[in-house]
């Protein structure tokens, strides 16, 4: 059975923080996906996500029986120069990756931006995740530009793809 059937999008909620955090960690595990290597500490995290909540920053979570199974955020730069501007951080756990997750959790936290006002949302992604640019550029992100050896995981140098959206 296709387990996206069962997966319910929704924004983040406190009680959905020890799971998140777990999704987190398994897919920076991975160490290939995230610049993350591990989860931060469980607290550190619970700061990030009640932050995310209070600040209003679009944050959704894909649930899969009460269990964070994907994640899509967008939090606004902080300088009121920059307030326009959000950066996009998702992540969808291996089990659960080709069944259009990313897609449904990406459409619902960029609807949510573009509400609160945000104009800009951009990301970088490591150049060798093919999955992920193709669903970015399918939902409207434009690259802009590449930053050679961006990244350094495991002995391997990895360059990462600068995608932006506009809103205007």
């Amino acid at each position: 059975m296709d387990q996206s059937s069962v997966v319910t999008i929704s924004p983040v909620t406190p009680d959905n923080i020890t799971s998140f955090h777990q999704a987190l960690d398994m897919v920076s595990r991975e160490r290939r996906y995230l610049t993350f290597l591990e989860a931060p500490p469980l607290d550190r995290f619970r700061e990030f996500v009640t932050t995310m909540i209070s600040d209003g920053n679009p944050q959704y979570v894909a649930l899969a029986d009460h269990r964070v199974v994907g994640w899509c955020d967008i939090r606004r730069h902080f300088h009121a120069a920059h307030a326009h501007r959000g950066t996009l951080g998702m992540g969808i756990i291996a089990s659960y990756r080709g069944q259009g997750l990313g897609f449904r959790l990406i459409d619902a936290a960029m609807k949510q931006a573009e509400k609160a006002g945000f104009v800009r949302i951009e990301l970088g992604v490591h150049a060798d995740n093919e999955r992920a640019i193709a669903l970015y550029e399918k939902v409207g992100f434009i690259r802009e530009g590449v930053a050679r050896d961006a990244v350094f995981i495991d002995g391997r140098y990895v360059d990462t793809v600068n995608m932006a959206v506009i809103y205007r």
